[in-house]
Order: C-alpha cells, then structure tokens, then sequence
C-alpha cells in the first residue's frame, strides 16, 4: 500500500485537501483536530500519514513513506544531497514562499550579496567578529553564500521571530522565507536585489529510498493525471 504523507494542519492542509479533490481524489481527517487520522477515497491501496511539513522530508528520506506533500525548501534543507532520496512529481501551485536574505533598511551601501560580502569583511575588521545571519536554513544559506564568495559570516539559530532578530541585537542581518515581504517591512529589513536564495511552493514529491515492490506509482499518478515517474 502507497503511504502519501501530508500536512497535518494549516492553509497547507486546506490546500491540500483541495488539489487532491480537483483531481478526484478525496482525502479527508477521519477524527478531531487533535488526532493525526485520516483516510482518502477515491483510490485503491493508498493511505494518508498526517505529518508537519518539516518531518515529511525525513520520511520520505528514510523510506517510511512512499509519497509526500511540502515545501520545495523544507526538502532542500533537510535531505542532504536530496534529489538522491526524492524526486519532485508536480508543482501544486500554493504554499509560494522566497527564502530571502534581508538587512537593515539604514545599509543604504548593502544592495547585493557582493556588497553583503565587502560590508561583512568590513564589520569583521571593526568589531572583532563575524557578521551574524539569523536564520533556520542553515544548509542552503551556507551553500548559497559559499558559492557566492562571502567569507566573513555566521550563522544564527533562529527558529522563530527571525525578522526580529536584528532589533532584538542578536543578529545583523537575517535569511528567511517571505511571502508578500510585509513582516520584514514592518522590521525595518529589506531583501538583497539579487533575488531570492531559493522560490519555493509545495510540491508533491516521491521517496526513492521507499520500498514499491507492492506499490501501483504509474496507477497513482495516472488517477492524478500526472505522467509516470522514474525513481530509480
């Protein structure tokens, strides 16, 4: 049997819910807000696994699922050297969020990352230590300013209130998900003009660390309306 794992809660699950039933599938919670059950009709041989969005990329990375609903940046931040363990099938067309580095509007000289990387050199040099970016995607902002050059950073924990982080002194610049940019606004944060680190939107992906040997995936895909997949 298919084991599908989606958001347990939220927009994320409403939205859910709803392309899966445009395309003729019905899933729905089977008890209380409080009890992570639910069932999907429509379809043979497939069961719904209610996880939050962070620890279906796990799931799927160590073949506890078979198919899983999140976000494009939870998967890449998460599944190291992720397109090994999952394949994306379809992008869903909700849950669109930019993960962003953002500093104080008063860098009026900070524009882009290459100026990023000068004014961090430079507050290394006048303060003694590294620059500090608050953020919860250490992978891909790491991988994303090495590949950029910057040198002269550190990255923050934050796992909440990131934009705040920069008010609170506890950080000098931030790297976060941004849907309409208003939150960092309100902060007194722009993003760089480079653009964003990665765009994100929840996407329906396949574990190929799962075992199909019982498992319909072309039937699945092909109740869904989406081309078959190749895992291997």
């Amino acid at each position: 049997m298919i084991k599908l794992g989606i958001p347990s809660k939220g927009r994320l699950m409403e939205d859910t819910f709803a392309w899966f039933a445009a395309r003729g599938l019905t899933l729905a919670r089977t008890g209380s807000d409080r009890e992570y059950a639910a069932e999907v009709s429509g379809v043979d041989d497939v069961s719904l696994v209610l996880l939050s969005a962070g620890e279906i990329p796990r799931e799927m990375a160590a073949g506890r699922i078979h198919l899983g609903v999140t976000g494009t940046d939870m998967v890449r931040e998460k599944i190291p050297l992720w397109s090994e363990k999952v394949t994306p099938v379809a992008e869903m067309g909700f849950g669109h969020a930019d993960l962003i580095i953002a500093v104080p509007n008063f860098w009026s000289d900070v524009e882009t990352v290459d100026d990023l990387d000068a004014a961090a050199a430079a507050f290394r040099k006048e303060h003694g230590f590294r620059l500090r970016i608050a953020t919860k995607y250490h992978r891909l902002v790491r991988e994303y300013l090495q590949h950029h050059g910057v040198a002269d950073y550190q990255l923050v924990d934050s796992q909440g209130a990131t934009e705040g982080t920069v008010a609170n002194l506890t950080a000098e610049a931030v790297a976060d998900i941004t849907s309409t940019g208003a939150t960092l606004e309100a902060n007194h944060l722009r993003m760089l003009s480079d653009g964003p680190i990665l765009a994100s939107q929840a996407t329906l992906f396949v574990s190929k660390s799962a075992d199909w040997a019982d498992c319909d995936l072309s039937g699945f895909l092909e109740v869904l309306g989406l081309e078959n997949t190749d895992i291997r």
